[in-house]
């Protein structure tokens, strides 16, 4: 069908109890539509992957790890004294800041502290979300872990989903169903470390030096060894930069193209990628690279490489959502699963703003379910997906969404929340040009912030950094001006030399 059916959904189901799922929550509840939103979340509090978590000696990892089909998340244990509370490992490390500044990182109605500095610190974002969260905190099952979910009758009025959930401290199980289920369980939990010729023999050889950048939490632990980071994307030139000041130098950052993050370093030095982990009986500890050139004696090898769709409490539609993991099929405009889109998605495309466009889809997801918008067809919603990998290809492009694309999109989807009648509702943020302009230039305002050295704790705005939207502004006004009157002059100088009438 390319539409749900009448009458609106009733019952709904939210996993993940992070800063999508808060959000959905709030928008759900502004429809004042829904009759029942229950929400799952299987650590202790809000925040999601912003929940920071020390390694335990749980935390291991295949190499290569290529395979979605990985069994759901298992915690470990912290005590208390009062209780026992599950931890499951966060890709948070100790000194992260954000790499978003914090008026375009923010909810549509909830601003940062406008003391804090400009990107914010890892525990300045933990305590915004729980702040964000405090309204909806009564509709989440804390430390309740979603085991399965599956349509099992799609010829009623409604869908009807069941929701299979584990309590981790009891262990008790319990069923409930529902019209409607949004999945907004993020995608950090299953790391992605390519296959490179060689490297699971030299793997076992040399146990622990690769790892993942899920699993790097300070610095420190990298003195004086000899490292290579592979990938320049956010996480990466940020890890980088980090180690680069305990390593012994130059630190080596491998990938296949440029970063526009990067910044000059002679401590660090850039290679192409790694083509070959070469034989232990060859070499010691060594690679090889596109251009032919071998490091040897390697202490330590850090994937900053991502990580895959994965999504073990749906069973039953893996074939249909999941190949290899790089992607989600069968979605309309990412967020809606087209045979039954009473299945949502929230934030899975990458390099956006998270915040406000899970703000943006839970706008339209809750329109659409309460019938005050409609989707297209079923052909209709499986040719935009087709039109999307004509264009990106069908593999880890696909959710990628560079600027200007990332601010287009989250505008597409509030123009189409703002087709419903506006009397109800929740309404998130349309971006402007002011915003836009911010957008276009937060890498050099990310390299100004980092320039400051421990000076950009007191950093708090991009006019601090010199990036005046209003001051850019008056000088193209002033250019306008300047070239007006450069015309005028132009058009009034032949008049004044024109030859006198002879008459």
């Amino acid at each position: 069908m390319g539409s749900l059916a009448e009458p609106p959904i009733r019952h709904i189901a939210i996993i993940g109890g992070g800063p999508a799922g808060v959000a959905a929550a709030k928008y759900l509840i502004a429809e004042n539509c829904f009759e029942k939103i229950d929400v799952y979340e299987q650590q202790a509090t809000t925040g999601g992957a912003w929940n920071y978590s020390e390694l335990s000696s749980e935390n291991t990892i295949e190499v290569p790890q290529t395979n979605p089909d990985q069994p759901l998340n298992q915690p470990s244990w912290r005590d208390t004294g009062k209780a026992l509370i599950p931890i499951f490992t966060s890709p948070m490390y100790d000194r992260l800041e954000t790499n978003i500044p914090k008026p375009l990182m923010s909810y549509s109605d909830t601003p940062f502290d406008p003391e804090c500095q400009l990107f914010p610190h890892r525990d300045v974002v933990t305590r915004y979300l729980e702040r964000y969260a405090e309204d909806v905190k009564p509709l989440i099952q804390f430390q309740s872990q979603v085991i399965d979910v599956r349509l099992q009758n799609s010829h009623a009025i409604h869908d009807v989903w069941t929701v299979r959930s584990q309590n981790l401290i009891s262990g008790q199980q319990c069923t409930a169903s529902y019209n409607a289920v949004i999945v907004s369980s993020g995608h950090y939990t299953i790391p992605f470390i390519p296959s490179v010729p060689g490297m699971k023999e030299w793997n076992h050889a040399y146990p622990s030096t690769i790892s993942h950048s899920k699993f790097f939490r300070r610095p420190e632990d990298f003195r004086n060894k000899k490292v290579l980071v592979v990938g320049n994307a956010a996480s990466g030139v940020d890890i980088a930069a980090q180690i680069v000041s305990y390593c012994t130098p130059p630190l080596l950052m491998s990938s296949r193209s440029e970063s526009f993050l990067l910044s000059s370093s002679s401590d660090r030095e850039e290679v192409p990628e790694i083509t070959e982990f070469i034989s232990p009986a060859v070499n010691n500890r060594a690679v090889r690279f596109s251009d032919g050139r071998v490091e040897s004696d390697l202490d330590a090898i850090v994937y900053c490489t991502g990580y895959l769709y994965s999504y073990p409490f749906l069973p039953s539609l893996r074939s249909q959502l999941i190949s290899n993991g790089l992607r989600v099929q069968n979605l309309f405009q990412h967020i809606f699963y087209i045979e039954h889109p009473s299945l949502a998605f929230l934030t899975l495309p990458m390099r956006i703003l998270p915040f406000p466009l899970c703000e943006a889809q839970a706008a339209v997801i809750a329109r659409i379910w309460s019938n005050r918008l409609q989707l297209p067809s079923i052909k209709k919603m499986h040719a935009w997906e087709d039109g999307v990998i004509a264009e990106k290809g069908d593999s880890k492009g696909f959710h990628v969404q560079n600027f200007p694309e990332d601010f287009d999109h989250h505008n597409f989807l509030y123009d189409w929340a703002a087709q419903a009648d506006s009397q109800v509702g929740k309404m998130p943020h349309r971006w402007n040009e002011k915003e836009r302009w911010l957008r276009q230039k937060f890498p050099a305002i990310k390299k100004a912030f980092a320039d400051r050295g421990e000076e950009r704790h007191y950093v708090t705005t991009v006019e601090e950094l010199g990036f005046d939207y209003e001051e850019r502004l008056e000088k193209e006004r002033e250019n306008e001006r300047m070239v007006e009157h450069g015309i005028e002059l132009r058009a009034e100088k032949p008049l004044t030399t024109q030859i006198p009438s002879s008459g």
